[in-house]
């Protein structure tokens, strides 16, 4: 058998090279593209994470039905820890709280979609229906908050007890609004801070035995946000796949109990006003 030139081997070697070379970017492609259609959601942990998963999940099931995308709940397990998170960058979409806005557009560049233009965030007070009727009463006394960087419940209401009022008070951290309201119906604590809509989804015997005493000013609500990472064209589908299902009978009732009442497409100038309270000295880092 004759010897096969040099200039033959070279050749089928540097086929075989381009060969393998093609196979591996055709899988590094497929991979990516089967990555780049599958998205991390965090949802900032107000309720309790069964209630965040009953409501999310079917909203995420429709948007994969609408863009073809998967949506994947990522949970926190606190609030702090969902600070973590989204600092990080790992969250490619989130619904979080208009002071979370700003924090995530400074340290990743997070976009904000869509919020409910119907309705502000305001904070509340609430107590004990019936114990307490001025917040003066408080005096000395301990009130919960979920976390110390949620905005309605803790950051603008602690910033308004202090400037405002000139209240000294114990606060005390129980982690999800549905604990402080838990916890001023057994009267661990007079009184707590949360927000219009996570009042309003608690159990009736919880909501009806509870007033609000107090309300924050209001600003722009939670908004709906994505990552700079997911590219622009799929920013807009998810937008506009969320605002078109806010549109049917079903998705108005799903996304109610986010609450959005009235979804429409908002922007980051939206935030700005917050900036300016001077929130600062009040946020916690942990």
């Amino acid at each position: 058998m004759g010897k096969i030139p040099s200039s033959t081997v070279t050749i089928r070697v540097a086929v075989f090279l381009r060969l393998l070379l093609l196979s591996l970017l055709t899988s590094a492609t497929a991979a990516h593209a089967a990555t780049e259609r599958s998205f991390s959601v965090g949802i900032v942990p107000q309720l309790e994470i069964r209630q965040i998963h009953d409501i999310w999940t079917p909203i995420l099931n429709e948007l994969q039905q609408r863009t073809g995308y998967t949506f994947k709940f990522s949970g926190s397990a606190s609030i702090p820890e969902f600070e973590r998170q989204f600092s990080a960058g790992q969250f490619d979409f989130a619904y979080m709280n208009p002071y979370h806005q700003l924090l995530a557009n400074n340290r990743q560049g997070y976009i904000p979609l869509v919020r409910d233009i119907g309705s502000e965030l305001h904070g509340i007070l609430v107590v004990k229906k019936g114990a307490i009727k001025n917040i003066n009463e408080l005096a000395g006394k301990s009130i919960a908050f979920p976390a110390p960087n949620a905005l309605g419940a803790s950051l603008m209401m602690r910033a308004e007890l202090s400037n405002r009022f000139k209240l000294n008070y114990h606060p005390i951290y129980v982690k999800s609004h549905s604990s402080v309201y838990l916890n001023v119906l057994l009267g661990v604590t007079p009184a707590g801070g949360g927000i219009d809509r996570t009042l309003k989804q608690q159990p009736e015997n919880i909501r009806n035995n509870l007033e609000v005493i107090y309300r924050t000013a209001g600003f722009a609500s939670h908004p709906f946000v994505a990552h700079p990472r997911v590219p622009l064209e799929i920013q807009q589908q998810v937008q506009q796949a969320l605002l078109d299902f806010a549109a049917t009978s079903r998705g108005k009732a799903l996304l109610n109990q986010v609450p959005f009442q009235q979804l429409g497409s908002t922007h980051y100038d939206d935030y700005k006003p917050i900036a300016a309270l001077g929130l600062e000295q009040f946020y916690v880092q942990e």
